[in-house]
C-alpha cells in the first residue's frame, strides 16, 4: 500500500469514522472495532468455541488450537486433511507448486480475473516459476468445451468460486461438474480456489464436503465470509497437504505464534458458517430492492450484477465518479447514520465514468427490509445530487 500523505490520512479517518459510526449497515467493516474490543469480544466469543483455559500454541502445534483448527476445517470440507496458513496467497502458491512438482507439468490453467493473477505481483511465476493459460476471457468461470479446447497442455485446472471480479459469479452446479470432467479428461489436476466457497452451497445445493470432493484440493480463507482476523487454509488428501506444509515453511509461514488468529478462525466456523445460507437469501432481497429504487429513479444508467445473487455479495455500478459516490456514502452515514455503500472503485477496464461498489450482506444487514434499502437509497441519491454531480449526467431511465 503506497505511503499516504497528511490530508490522504486524514481523509481515511474520517470515512473510517463515518462507517464504524454509523448506526445502521449491511455489513460490519473489518475495522469496525477498537483493538479492545475487538479483543474482548473475541474473549467471549471464542470462549464458547474452544476451552480458553488450554496452552498458547507454539509454531502451530497440532495438539493446540491451531491443530484443532485444522481439524476442524477438514471435517468441514470432507477432506483427509487441512493445513493453516498465514495467508491465501501462500497457500495457493504452496498448493500450485506441489502440484507442478506431482503432474510434472508447471503450467496451470486459471481465469484471467482469478486472484493470482490480479492481485499477487506475478507471483505464480516469479516465486514458484509457473506459467499460466487462460481457458477463457468472458467475465465467468470456464466451460468443459474452453477446457477442452485450451490448446496447450497444464497440468492443474484452477476455479475460483465464486469468481468475485466478475461479480461473485457461480456456476451451476451442472456446469461445474462438467468443467472439472473435462479437466479429468486431460489428464489435469483440479484446485479450486475457495476463499469464498463457505457462502457457495445455497447456489449449488449441495454441502460443502459434496463441492470440495469435485476438487483435489480446495483453499479456504478465515477472514472473508467468516469475520476472522486473517489466515487460510489448504484442505485435501494428507499426502499433498503436508508436503504444501513444508513448502509453508520454507515461504515463511511457520510462525511461532497464530492463537488469536485460530482462535477466531474457530469462532467463525462456528458462528458464522451455519449463517451464511441466511446472508446468501437476505442478499437476493437487497439486490431486488436496489434494482426497483433504480428503475424508479432518474439514474441515466446502471447495472446490479448479477442480477440475483449467487452468494451473499454483488456488484453495483453507476455512471458518476469514485470520489463523488464515496463522498456521498459517508455523508450518508454521518448525517442519517445509515450506511449503504462505502468506497466505491473504478476496475480495471471498466468504461471511464463508470464506477462499482461490492455490496456484502451479512448479519447487521437482515434487519432491513425492502423498504429500508429504498429509502436508504433514496437518501443516498440526494446527497450525491447535493454534490453537484447529478447535472454532469443528465437523467432518464435505467435498466440491468
Amino acid at each position: 500500500m503506497p505511503v499516504m500523505d497528511g490530508p490522504e490520512r486524514e481523509e481515511r479517518a474520517r470515512l473510517q469514522r463515518a462507517w464504524n459510526g454509523a448506526v445502521r449497515k449491511l455489513a460490519a467493516g473489518p475495522t469496525a472495532e477498537t483493538i479492545g474490543a475487538r479483543l474482548a469480544r473475541l474473549a467471549a466469543e471464542g470462549a464458547d468455541a474452544y476451552d480458553l483455559t488450554g496452552w498458547s500454541d507454539m509454531y502451530g502445534n497440532e495438539d493446540g488450537i491451531v491443530g484443532e483448527l485444522e481439524r476442524r476445517t477438514a471435517a468441514a470440507l470432507g477432506t483427509e486433511a487441512a493445513a493453516f496458513f498465514p495467508t491465501g496467497t501462500m497457500a495457493q502458491q504452496a498448493a500450485l507448486r506441489c502440484w507442478a512438482d506431482r503432474t510434472g507439468d508447471s503450467t496451470i490453467a486459471m481465469h484471467p480475473l482469478a486472484h493470482p493473477v490480479r492481485w499477487e505481483g506475478d507471483a505464480l511465476r516469479r516465486l514458484t516459476g509457473l506459467n499460466v493459460v487462460h481457458p477463457t476471457d468472458a467475465p465467468r468461470l470456464p466451460s468443459a468445451d474452453e477446457v477442452r479446447d485450451v490448446a496447450e497442455p497444464f497440468g492443474t485446472l484452477a476455479l475460483e468460486l465464486p469468481l468475485r471480479e466478475a461479480g461473485f459469479l457461480l456456476p451451476s452446479w451442472d456446469e461445474l461438474t462438467s468443467t472439472v470432467a473435462a479437466a479429468r479428461e486431460r489428464d489435469a489436476v483440479v484446485h479450486f480456489d475457495g476463499a469464498r466457497l463457505w457462502e457457495c452451497t445455497t447456489h449449488f445445493g449441495r454441502t460443502l464436503a459434496e463441492i470440495a470432493s469435485l476438487a483435489d484440493t480446495v483453499y479456504v480463507s478465515f477472514y472473508k465470509s467468516l469475520g476472522g482476523l486473517s489466515g487460510a487454509a489448504l484442505a485435501g488428501p494428507e499426502a499433498i497437504v503436508k508436503d504444501a506444509a513444508a513448502w509453508r515453511h520454507r515461504y515463511g509461514g511457520q510462525l511461532f505464534q497464530q492463537w488469536p488468529t485460530a482462535l477466531a478462525a474457530v469462532v467463525g466456523l462456528e458462528r458464522e458458517l451455519p449463517r451464511l445460507p441466511e446472508y446468501v437469501a437476505h442478499a437476493k432481497l437487497v439486490a431486488e430492492a436496489l434494482r426497483g429504487a433504480l428503475a424508479e429513479s432518474d439514474v441515466p444508467w446502471w447495472l446490479v450484477s448479477p442480477r440475483v445473487p449467487h452468494t451473499h455479495q454483488f456488484q453495483v455500478w453507476l455512471p458518476y465518479g469514485v470520489k463523488e459516490l464515496t463522498e456521498a456514502s459517508a455523508r450518508q452515514a454521518e448525517e442519517t447514520g445509515t450506511l449503504l455503500f462505502r468506497r466505491w472503485s473504478e476496475p480495471t477496464g471498466a468504461p471511464p465514468g463508470l464506477s462499482m461498489h461490492e455490496v456484502t450482506v451479512a448479519g447487521d444487514g437482515l434487519e432491513w427490509s425492502a423498504e429500508d434499502v429504498r429509502a436508504a437509497f433514496a437518501d443516498f441519491l440526494g446527497f450525491l445530487r447535493a454534490s453537484g454531480t447529478w447535472s454532469a449526467f443528465g437523467s432518464g431511465a435505467g435498466a440491468d
